[in-house]
C-alpha cells in the first residue's frame, strides 16, 4: 500500500533507536530485516539508501535515512503522538540537543571509540572540540531533568538517550550520574522495552543480551 510505513532494519544496528521511535508513535509499521553482508547491499536496497546502510523508513513513497532525522520526520509525520514540541523555547532546545547528538556527540565518541584524539592544535577544526567539551555539554541538557526540552518526552529524548545509553554501555561515554539517571527513567518507559524486546529476539542467540 501506498500509505504504508516500511522499516529497513538489523537488530544489530541503529535501527535499534529507529524501533524504539515507532513504537513510542505507536502506528501499525511492515518491518524488513536486512543482512550486512547480503541485502544490505544488493541493488534493491541500495535503491533506497545508496549508502547500503540502515535503518531506513518509507512512509508514502517517500524515503528517510539517517536515524535523527527518521526520529524527527516521524515526529512530525504523526502529531497525535506528541513528540514534538511547538514553536518556541521548548523547540528550540528539542533541535538544538537532537542534532547536537546527532552531530558533535556522535562523532567525538566514534572517535573515542577508535582511539582518535585530535591533536591540541587541531581541535578548532573538530566540531566536538573535545570529548570532554561534548560531554560536558550535553551534562548541561539533561542534568536534574527527566526530559532534554521541556517537561515533556520527545523524539530528542529517543536519540540523546540512545546515543548516550550506547556510548556508556560500550565505553566511550563516562557514566557520569547525570546520564545513568537520565537513560535509566528512559529505557523504562513502556515503548523502549517493547522495542528492545523485539529485537531482542531477533538477535543470533550469540549475541543476546549485549545489546
Amino acid at each position: 500500500m501506498a500509505d504504508e510505513l516500511i522499516f529497513y532494519t538489523s537488530p544489530m544496528s541503529r535501527g535499534r533507536i529507529v524501533r524504539w521511535m515507532l513504537e513510542e508513535v505507536g502506528v501499525p509499521y511492515h518491518t524488513e530485516l536486512l543482512d550486512f553482508a547480503s541485502t544490505m547491499k544488493a541493488d534493491a536496497y541500495r535503491a533506497i539508501n545508496p549508502m547500503g546502510k540502515v535503518p531506513a523508513i518509507v512512509h508514502e513513497g517517500e524515503v528517510v535515512t539517517e536515524v535523527a532525522a527518521i526520529c524527527a520526520y516521524l515526529a512530525d509525520a504523526f502529531p497525535i503522538a506528541r513528540l514534538a514540541p511547538p514553536l518556541g523555547r521548548v523547540r528550540a532546545a528539542y533541535y538544538r540537543w537532537l542534532f547536537f547528538a546527532a552531530g558533535p556527540l556522535e562523532a567525538a565518541t566514534t572517535n573515542a571509540a577508535l582511539g582518535v584524539v585530535p591533536p591540541s592544535e587541531r581541535e578548532v577544526m573538530v566540531g566536538y572540540g573535545t570529548m570532554a567539551r561534548a560531554l560536558d555539554a550535553i551534562e548541561t541538557a539533561v542534568a536534574g531533568r527527566p526530559f532534554v526540552a521541556g517537561d515533556a518526552f520527545s523524539a530528542a529524548d529517543v536519540y540523546v538517550g540512545s546515543q548516550l545509553g550506547w556510548g556508556m554501555a560500550f565505553g566511550p561515554i563516562e557514566q557520569r550520574p547525570a546520564f545513568t539517571a537520565y537513560v535509566d527513567s528512559l529505557r523504562a518507559r513502556p515503548a523502549a522495552i517493547r522495542a528492545r524486546q523485539i529485537d531482542d529476539a531477533l538477535l543470533p542467540p550469540e549475541h543476546r543480551g549485549r545489546m
